[in-house]
């Protein structure tokens, strides 16, 4: 049997294989033309699709524009005004590869309309499915407008493929708002169908990240800021109580190039795996900014992967300023929130009262409460509640509403009742209501407690007057007993005590009286769970999440004003208090808005 022959593919069927590599779909052809526009020097840009970008796609700009004798060099493979080192070292532009014109000119109908500032009038030139038409003048502002219609007519297999025009225009619109937040200091605006989905004047990094982001994330986003060597890292990290159920809202931005980077986005679930639960994903904004000769981004057509000369560095850098900025202590976002009107006023369009502190409203609501003490524990100093039985309720109340005065300007306010025994109420400043687990609170301190003790050298023991003996099955014993050694640094000292128990001879000091049994149990499931394959410290750190949870106020228990307070105070003293060891919320705030809208009045 003959071999067939090889033979050269024709120019146009070449171009329009290697249009796929590079414009697989809309969202693709508007990151491109987008991205020539700020190379372009572009301090405005509109995007506007229609039909999800299959039957139009618009961008403009107010760059430098394209001198009429290089438009035909502008849709042609391989040309490029760009890229300044042949070697690929040292690569500056978001585009460098000559390649996105000409791919959307084989794929679909493209018209490039363009006037540099110092030309009388613009020109235009045509490609419809890699046919080229010659340039004509046309009436047009300095800058770019580049118009693409009917995409992947010319290759109809590709169209095929593509999903609605809603998924492809929620694609097109992600594609807009990273390149939006990598530009923040030029416009954009973006339209599907002749709606405007939004527009932003040029701005600071964290106005675009608020806008961007949304009002609940951006009240709730820290800024962050590193550096390690030549690499800087800035940007904003979601507070670990702020999750998702996907990855939407975490956005890498390297040199100016939004990027989707494994390295990048593991770095970032090592650092919020202690701080949120299981399957949910934090938000972020970061920015790393290096040397472009340490990173390589000539991997893939599309330009969003890259590779790290360290990736090493950049992975420690991430995750120790991520840390760093999870270590914020709760509180910190409210007491940074602007102060929001005082509880003085009864209706939504109500003058406010003008009163400091609670406000007089405030301070009549909590004199009218009448609160049975054996079931709600009141902010109220012993003296205080000492004479509490003689006077008339509403003096009684009014005394614990100073007591509440005095200690409402902390970030998470003043303790004022415990309800089901479970959860504190404290009032802060600007009259939000603060809601707290107080389990899950007590969590977080105890662990951190135990987690400072065991890296200043080892957690403290304490030792049993009588040794507990714990009976486990067989399995379990052999698990607990094979990291007898390293629980020992915990401050839990344990031996074998026949093949089916262990011997507890201390706890650790930080953790109270717990029951051995339940705690060891636990100790043995943790470990099973986790493997053999994870990591010494890994494993102990989650053995130090199972202690914490055993060393701390359990829900039903009744608490004391003082206690409250106490426990207030300490979560804003803690660094990543705002979640338990299981990465759920310790409190919760509710401003006056909040309260409105639960309501239905705003």
């Amino acid at each position: 049997m003959a071999s067939p022959r090889i033979r050269l593919l024709p120019e146009a069927l070449v171009n329009r294989i290697a249009a796929g590599e590079v414009i697989e779909r809309p969202a693709a052809v508007v990151k491109e033309l987008v991205e020539n526009a700020l190379d372009a020097g572009a301090r405005r840009i509109a995007i506007a699709i229609e039909e999800g970008g299959i039957a139009r796609i618009a961008v403009t700009d107010d760059g430098a524009g394209i001198a009429a004798d290089d438009l035909p060099l502008a849709i042609a493979r391989h040309a490029t005004s760009k890229l300044g080192d042949e070697q690929l070292i040292r690569i500056t532009t978001l585009g460098f590869r000559g390649e996105a014109l000409p791919s959307i000119g084989a794929a679909g109908r493209l018209s490039l309309t363009s006037r540099p500032g110092n030309a009388d009038h613009a020109m235009t030139i045509r490609v419809e499915g890699g046919r080229v038409f010659d340039p004509v003048p046309a009436a047009g502002p300095p800058g770019t407008e580049v118009v693409v219609r009917d995409l992947f007519f010319a290759t109809p297999a590709r169209r095929k493929f593509l999903k609605s025009a809603r998924s492809e225009a929620e694609a097109a619109e992600a594609v807009a708002r990273r390149l939006a937040l990598a530009a923040p200091a030029v416009g954009f605006r973006f339209e599907v169908d002749g709606r405007v989905i939004f527009e932003r004047a040029p701005e600071p990094l964290a106005a675009r990240v608020g806008a961007l982001f949304g009002a609940a994330a951006a009240d709730n986003l820290l800024p962050l800021a590193a550096e390690r060597g030549e690499m800087r890292l800035s940007g904003f990290a979601g507070a670990a109580h702020l999750t998702r159920a996907n990855a939407a809202l975490q956005h890498f931005i390297v040199n100016r190039r939004p990027v989707i980077d494994p390295v990048l986005r593991t770095a970032l679930r090592i650092a919020y795996r202690d701080v949120i639960p299981a399957g949910r994903h934090p938000v972020a904004a970061l920015i790393l900014d290096l040397p472009a000769d340490e990173v390589d981004v000539n991997v893939h057509p599309a330009k969003t992967e890259l590779r790290f000369r360290d990736p090493a560095g950049v992975r420690a850098l991430v995750i120790g300023a991520l840390r760093a900025t999870l270590a914020t202590p709760a509180g910190t976002l409210s007491a940074a929130r602007p102060p929001l009107p005082r509880f003085g006023h009864s209706r939504a369009g109500d003058a406010p009262s003008g009163a400091s502190g609670l406000g007089t409203a405030a301070a009549e609501s909590m004199a009218a409460m009448q609160f049975a003490e054996p079931t709600l524990a009141l902010a109220a100093p012993p003296a205080a509640r000492q004479i509490a039985a003689a006077d008339p309720p509403a003096a009684s109340a009014v005394r614990e509403s100073a007591a509440v005065q005095a200690a409402i300007d902390y970030p998470l306010g003043a303790a004022v009742a415990q309800v089901l025994e479970t959860y504190i109420l404290a009032l802060t400043g600007d009259g939000a209501l603060v809601i707290v687990d107080q389990h899950a609170a007590h969590e977080r301190l105890t662990q951190e407690r135990l987690a400072r003790e065991w890296a200043a050298g080892g957690v403290r023991a304490q030792p049993l007057l009588l040794p507990a003996v714990v009976e486990l099955s067989a399995a379990e014993a052999e698990r607990v007993l094979a990291e007898a050694a390293a629980l020992a640094q915990l401050g839990l000292e344990i031996e074998a005590f026949g093949p089916q128990a262990i011997l507890v001879r201390s706890l650790p000091a930080a953790l109270g009286a717990p029951e051995p049994g339940p705690l060891l149990r636990d100790i043995a499931d943790e470990l099973a769970d986790s493997g053999a394959q994870t990591s010494l410290a890994a494993r102990l750190d989650a053995v130090l999440a199972r202690l914490a949870c055993h060393g701390s106020i359990r829900a039903g228990r009744r608490l004391q004003a003082a206690e409250m307070n106490a426990l207030l105070r300490d979560m804003e003293a803690t660094p990543r208090a705002a979640t338990c060891s299981h990465g759920r919320p310790t409190f919760l705030r509710l401003c006056r808005a909040d309260i409105e809208r639960l309501f239905g009045r705003r």
